[in-house]
């Protein structure tokens, strides 16, 4: 998977959030696709720029990558 596509996954998964649930979309795209991103050495923050959301969700993608060690998705 490219970072483009990621970034369009991402784009789309924090467009369509409820209201108040768009920092839990970023973290659940974190814990979903963190290991492609970080198998293919691809940047956090160039993911987030792909999907033309700020650069400041850098970190809540770090830490929904981390949490994919502890939960899955339902």
């Amino acid at each position: 998977m490219t970072k483009q596509e990621l970034g369009i996954i991402l784009n789309k998964m924090y467009s369509e959030a409820k209201k108040g649930e768009k920092v839990t979309m970023i973290h659940l795209f974190g814990i979903k696709y963190g290991n492609i991103i970080r198998e293919n050495n691809y940047s956090f923050k160039e993911i987030a720029q792909n999907a033309n959301i700020s650069e400041t969700y850098v970190t809540e993608l770090t830490k929904g990558a981390n949490l994919a060690k502890y939960v899955k998705e339902k």
